[in-house]
């Protein structure tokens, strides 16, 4: 048994009773104590679960309702009618087995959220043992370890720092913060302070960016953060999907509607018309499989799958069929903004020079020293491809001059770096040195506006350099205030002249300086991103924003977007802080008034996402840190960004965006809209026709007539139950999709008028059946010949049956528009699909040898005409009712 480590609030605490509170000392541990605690702690690495076997994931498919029913169906097909059944049977259990084969892959596949976080590691880690400096390996860390830090390396453990050099640590993982975090020492943090604020704190898989540092270990494995965001993947609670909920629901009706008509129609068969007891469960059992609708978990898997494949070409990879669906009920987008709503890069937006404000795309002139101090000061690479490579801040202001034809390269050979004071989070500023080709040196200080502005003596405008005034600083700050409110970062630049190098001295080399400018930066919005917004909200979709960054930042972005109304004077803004002080209760009676969510930890995800499902919404959920796969497998879709995600927030995920573009969730909302209307025309096409093939039977019972044979409704089943209902599901969206509001979570896929259409449908479809049967018969070709008069009327009636279904599959097009509106032929697979079935059906009247087989004969011209007048009134009569609906406004009442 494995001890148990400290989670002790270290980044509260004073250096010193950190390291008593580890056990450690400056110089680190000695290899044998340091092997000690190995075996104590065990190995820097997240523990494995139990694992299940493949063998019971696929058991664990069977214990659906619809499967139990099938499998029961198909047993009974079988011992009832023989080799009849038997290949119904084979036909269900091929479904039903393969249903079962995608399950157990598709669980495979969640699993490797937690597989993608034990592989992120540091290899190695540079450790204090023995007061030496070694390397080993990351798994081997224990509490109280020292170790060295570098630009470069992995944070491999969480650690409390004791020394911070200029030190940068990028964080966005854990914490959705665009930029790295300047790590601080000067003061001790407070207790309720999140991940990003704890600026004494380094953290398992954050990567150094800048600077360096020594720290001491204070949690590996399980116990780090990454550990306990892993414990949180593994105990999230996966939300059924509406899909299934709806296929759950569409199971039990299905059973006790069976159940009742194969009661009724036994009851009907033994003790009112004399049947012998196995004969009348023999004609029950036939009753139950024509009502189950076997092939509609296979064409429901079909159309999503074609769904997906439509959305994989809009950059919208699904990785669990069922979201494809899902995202078509979304009512809230809770959506991370780095990366996601914004560009996730550090873009200068405004520069102050010469005492005016102009935007970025203004033109500069190339000798305009706010241009060259932003360009000097800075420690940019640019690698031979030509990316920027070093902290996002000083790439942005290299890309701005880039941008402006000022290529640094080119401006360095000419005025070389000679001499620097690198930035130190302490004076928070850098400076560089630069001879000219004068002999001069120039100077360039980049830095804070409030700790240069104390630095400057003088001011540079329209080129002439002057004493600075009061009035000159009040202006300088009043533009700095106005461009922080934007929630732009904003950066000084100084500079100044001097004969010689100076002394590399901060009182030296930064001070007695001029004021070129300001410069305001931050990551941008997507240009897209406002318009996804706007069209969200029009289809009844609440957009939220979750963020680990500042909240000035997310607010500001919020309202360029238009989540938040920039004309509201109302907080619509909350701090993980705010939400700490809240129980579950609390936050639920406040949540809905918030539509962002700022400096948040994983835990405030969840709870943010559990209080709006608590509410009965629908939510969707995009990350792509390691901090948001608890979230992300929390929601009723998990959304992971393709190109800024981490392996553990795709894998966490229903659905990758490829193009990590909030605009992309909108377009795959409407294709999931699209998809879910189309799942509802497949189901009232099916159940409609299996109604009809019911109360066919079961009113021909009562009557005493024989309509149709088992091989009839099993050939029937095939050709229409297959390419006509899969058609369907590919159907052109209807116009106005996106301006109804979302179905939610309480929708069915009765609503909307679908189980009035099925209910009236079938029973048209019942009557036109047994009416042309009872005009076969009140009308023979063969007169005086029972055997002759009685195989016509079963032709007629197989056939009519047949050809109804063939063209109700143009009436279930739309529940309350005309077919001749909604459009015959705009579907191509649609219009392959009818002809085919259509001479399927045909072929087992018309080519000879096939009529003994179906037990049909074939039909004199007269009997064809009734066949045809008889299917066509099908659409003739939906028309009508239609059209009366429409008249009634049932269609507006339906949106």
């Amino acid at each position: 048994m494995l001890k148990e480590q400290k989670r002790e609030l270290y980044y509260t605490l004073e250096e010193e009773a950190v390291l008593a509170s580890v056990e450690s000392s400056h110089e680190g541990l000695s290899k044998a104590e340091a092997e000690k605690r190995l075996s104590e702690y065990g190995r820097n690495e997240l523990a494995e679960g139990e694992k299940r076997s493949v063998f019971m994931k696929f058991l664990d498919q069977f214990k659906d309702l619809m499967i139990i029913i099938l499998m029961a169906a198909a047993l009974l097909s079988v011992v009832t009618e023989g080799m009849e059944g038997l290949t119904d049977a084979i036909i269900i259990m091929a479904v039903v087995i393969l249903n079962a084969a995608f399950g157990v892959y598709q669980e495979g596949q969640a699993e490797a959220a937690i597989e993608a976080l034990k592989s992120m590691s540091s290899p190695l880690a540079r450790v204090r043992r023995d007061s030496h400096v070694v390397e080993v390996d990351s798994k081997e860390l224990v509490p109280g370890d020292i170790v060295l830090l570098e630009a470069g390396d992995v944070v491999p453990a969480d650690m409390r720092l004791l020394e911070a050099n200029s030190l940068k640590i990028e964080e966005a993982a854990l914490t959705g913060e665009s930029v790295p975090v300047e790590k601080d020492l000067s003061e001790l943090v407070a207790a309720d302070a999140g991940i990003g604020d704890r600026v004494n704190m380094a953290y398992q898989n954050s990567n150094v960016t800048y600077g360096r540092g020594v720290a001491v270990v204070t949690n590996t494995g399980t116990f780090t953060e990454v550990g306990h965001i892993a414990n949180m993947l593994n105990n999230a609670d996966e939300t059924d999907t509406p899909l299934k909920q709806n296929l759950d629901n569409l199971s039990k009706i299905l059973t006790y509607a069976i159940l009742v008509i194969a009661a009724i129609t036994f009851a009907v068969g033994v003790f009112i018309r004399g049947e012998a007891p196995l004969a009348g469960l023999m004609t029950a059992v036939a009753l139950a499989v024509a009502a189950i609708p076997e092939g509609l978990p296979a064409i429901v898997t079909v159309v999503l799958s074609l769904g997906s494949t439509v959305l994989a070409k809009r950059n919208a990879i699904i990785r669990k069929l069922p979201a494809v669906e899902t995202l078509g009920s979304t009512e809230i987008i809770a959506s991370d903004k780095t990366g996601t709503l914004t560009m996730n890069q550090m873009t200068v937006e405004k520069v102050y020079t010469n005492g005016q404000l102009i935007s970025s795309a203004a033109e500069i002139a190339m000798d305009n020293n706010t241009l060259r101090v932003m360009n000097f000061a800075n420690d940019t690479k640019v690698d031979p491809s030509g990316k920027l490579i070093g902290d996002p801040t000083e790439t942005a202001l290299v890309q701005y001059g880039l941008d402006h034809t000022f290529d640094v390269r080119e401006v360095l050979v000419n005025e070389p770096r000679v001499a620097e004071l690198p930035f130190d989070s302490t004076r928070k500023l850098m400076s560089t040195v630069h001879k000219q080709a004068d002999g001069q040196y120039f100077i360039a200080v980049k830095g804070a506006p409030d700790q240069l502005l104390k630095r400057l003596t003088q001011i540079e405008i329209a080129g002439k350099v002057r004493p600075i005034t009061d009035e000159d600083k009040k202006a300088i700050l009043a533009t700095n205030k106005d461009l922080a409110k934007q929630a732009l970062r904003v950066l000084m630049m100084a500079y100044k002249y001097t004969s010689d190098i100076p002394t590399l001295e901060t009182e030296i080399v930064e001070n007695d300086l001029i004021f070129a400018g300001l410069v305001g930066m931050i990551d941008p919005e997507r240009p897209e991103a406002a318009a996804a917004v706007r069209v969200a909200k029009e289809a009844g979709i609440r957009p939220i924003m979750i963020t680990g960054d500042h909240q000035d930042t997310a607010e500001a972005i919020a309202k360029r977007l238009g989540i938040i109304d920039p004309n509201d004077t109302e907080d619509h803004v909350f701090t993980g802080a705010e939400l700490n002080e809240l129980s579950d209760e609390e936050f639920q009676k406040v949540f809905k008034q918030y539509s962002v969510y700022a400096r948040v930890s994983p835990e405030h995800k969840v709870r943010i996402v559990k209080a709006w499902q608590k509410e009965g919404k629908v939510v969707a959920m995009t990350g792509d840190g390691v901090n948001d796969a608890p979230s992300l497998k929390t929601a009723d879709i998990g959304i992971g960004m393709g190109i800024t995600g981490t392996e553990v927030s795709k894998g966490a995920s229903d659905m990758v965006l490829a193009d990590d573009n909030f605009a992309t969730i909108i377009v795959a909302v409407e294709e999931g809209r699209k998809v879910f209307s189309n799942i509802q025309k497949t189901i009232q096409y099916l159940l409609s026709a299996n109604m009809a093939e019911v109360f066919t039977i079961f009113l021909a019972t009562l009557f005493g007539w024989d309509v149709l044979e088992p091989v009839h409704l099993l050939w029937i089943n095939l050709v229409t139950d297959t390419l006509p209902a899969i058609a369907l599901g590919v159907e052109p969206a209807e116009p106005g999709v996106m301006k109804h509001k979302p179905r939610g979570r309480k929708s069915s896929f009765f609503d909307g008028g679908v189980m009035e259409a099925i209910l009236y449908q079938g029973a048209f479809q019942t009557l036109l059946v047994l009416g042309v049967y009872g005009f076969a018969l009140m009308f023979p070709e063969h007169a005086g010949n029972d055997h002759m008069m009685h195989e016509d009327a079963l032709t007629m009636a197989y056939v009519t049956l047949g050809l109804i279904q063939l063209v109700h599959a143009y009436n279930v097009k739309s529940v309350y528009q005309s077919i001749f509106k909604v459009g015959l032929f705009k579907n191509r697979l649609f219009n392959y699909s009818i002809p085919i079935a259509f001479v399927m059906l045909m072929s087992t009247v018309v080519i000879p040898g096939f009529n003994k087989f179906f037990h049909v004969s074939h039909l004199s011209v007269t009997q064809w005409l009734v066949v045809v007048v008889g299917s066509l009134l099908m659409v003739i009569l939906v028309e009508i009712v239609k059209a009366v609906q429409r008249a009634l406004g049932q269609d507006e009442k339906a949106i």
